[in-house]
């Protein structure tokens, strides 16, 4: 008997002819991709057609309106998604308002009509909407007629309704139940052009006292088989954050090798998002904070999402820093440096904003601070980090399952058909690295050769153990430098 062996001819074939099978053992050359897929979760209201508790295939932001609601949460996630990353598979999961939950409300009170005409621009989670404000209208008038604009445009996350007792004050309410539903902000105004009419004056009373988020926990256990790389959670809460950390770390185990990282977003002062980043410690949780912004925090957070696994599929080794968070009305800043350095010591991830008013990443961290002893562990810290890492081991197990498909284990020296040894899986796995190197994922393949380690298991001849010891290519965040000048 020689080396060569079939798959599909059988080797006691008597008959005459020609037969000639088709393998695409190694059709494939170099890294295999990495699938990737982003989840979206949050809630529907009951005009949307999809299933509460089962996750879809979103296939843009109008597919998300006729599954979820016009103007519902997953709506608007969807929208900055597809803004920030029109190339990826998304998956959405939509929940019913908590039984206990209430929604948010707020109020635009309007006090002086305008005593020259001119243009009412009032923005809605960054959305304009706009009413032409006549000299000398009543402010009952331009109440109903604000309303009525805003009721108009159906994707929007609130409602508008005149007050019965106060004809000027126009009572806003989200679409659905929440503590979300507190941070759609309402403004006047965005761009330095956009001046109220002369003499309008009006108060905004911001939304508030929204409570009650559903748990996502619930929803987990049907998708804990399905392959998601990126999911993006609108709520901030202690239940839902441990429970989306918990299965993304279910995930990361090596049973599991389902890699998957979570977003979300929040809006507060320096202390408050401290606060919320320093009570987490999860690897597989990036929150990126967002005071002041016209645009909600799950907006953010979808934005996140979106282009992470974009940039994470085409490198994920590469920093995130620069990368543009499209379709945000830019805040101003409201953290020097000094302070978004401190929040990325609580695990919070920063931004700045260019000269062109564009929302640029400034670094994606994870909220892992720690280590099991309480010592600070930055091991984790990076997202590109994570993304590297997932990426080696799914190429790692395609190059293995490729290469060795059904193959015997023996010792090493042992040569025969089918047979694969220690020494050949380790050959291989060096091969593998030096496509990882040429790809920028890992550096010093000498170091990587030295500290290879492939064995076959001596309790259990079937089985080959490896250590594999890349070293991950860092990322280029910072330059130091000093002018030691002369004269």
């Amino acid at each position: 008997m020689g080396d060569i062996s079939f798959d599909t001819i059988p080797i006691n074939l008597r008959v005459s002819g020609q037969f000639v099978e088709i393998s695409n053992r190694f059709a494939t050359q170099g890294l295999v991709g990495m699938p990737t897929k982003i989840l979206l979760l949050g809630q529907k209201l009951a005009s949307g057609t999809a299933v509460a508790g089962k996750a879809v295939r979103c296939l843009n932001t109008d597919h998300a309106a006729q599954l979820f609601g016009v103007g519902s949460l997953l709506h608007r996630m969807m929208t900055a998604t597809r803004i920030n990353n029109a190339w990826t598979e998304v998956w959405a999961l939509g929940l019913g308002d908590d039984p206990a939950g209430v929604a948010a409300h707020g109020a635009l009170t309007i006090n002086a009509p305008a005593t020259e005409s001119g243009t009412l621009a009032l923005y809605i989670d960054g959305t304009r909407v706009r009413i032409a404000a006549g000299a000398g209208v009543p402010t009952a008038t331009l109440a109903n007629n604000l309303a009525a604009v805003i009721n108009a445009n159906t994707a929007l996350p609130i409602t508008a309704a005149v007050d019965g007792d106060t004809p000027a004050q126009i009572n806003l309410t989200c679409r659905w139940a929440g503590e979300t539903g507190n941070a759609i902000d309402v403004r006047l105004g965005y761009y330095q052009d956009e001046n109220l009419p002369l003499g309008f004056s009006a108060t905004i009373t911001p939304l508030a006292g929204g409570s009650g988020n559903p748990d996502a926990s619930t929803a987990l256990a049907p998708i804990s088989h399905d392959w998601f790389t990126d999911t993006v959670l609108p709520w901030t809460d202690s239940v839902n954050v441990r429970a989306l950390a918990d299965e993304a770390a279910r995930r990361f185990d090596g049973m599991s090798m389902m890699d998957m990282h979570v977003y979300s977003g929040a809006r507060g002062t320096y202390a408050g998002l401290a606060a919320l980043g320093a009570g987490l410690n999860s690897p597989h949780v990036s929150i990126i904070g967002a005071n002041g912004a016209p645009d909600a925090p799950w907006t953010w957070a979808a934005s996140l999402g979106a282009v992470c696994a974009y940039e994470a599929t085409q490198d994920p080794a590469r920093p995130m820093q620069q990368v543009e968070l499209k379709g945000l009305l830019a805040p101003a800043p409201t953290f020097d440096l000094t302070e978004r350095n401190l929040l990325l010591f609580d695990g919070i991830s920063t931004w700045t904003v260019d000269a062109g008013d564009r929302v640029l990443l400034d670094n994606v961290i994870t909220t892992y601070q720690t280590n099991g002893y309480g010592i600070e562990d930055t091991s984790y810290l990076e997202i590109e980090r994570l993304k590297t890492l997932a990426f080696l081991r799914y190429s790692m197990r395609a190059r293995i399952a490729q290469v060795y498909p059904r193959h015997k284990l023996a010792a090493n020296g042992t040569k025969g058909k089918n047979v694969a040894t220690p020494n050949d899986i380790r050959d291989e796995l060096i091969a593998l690295a030096g496509d990882w190197v040429a790809a920028g994922l890992v550096e010093r393949i000498d170091q990587f050769k030295e500290l290879l380690a492939v064995e076959q298991d001596v309790n259990d001849p079937d089985t080959a153990n490896a250590i594999v010891p890349p070293n991950l290519v860092n990322q280029f965040r910072r330059f130091k430098g000093r002018i030691d000048f002369r004269v």
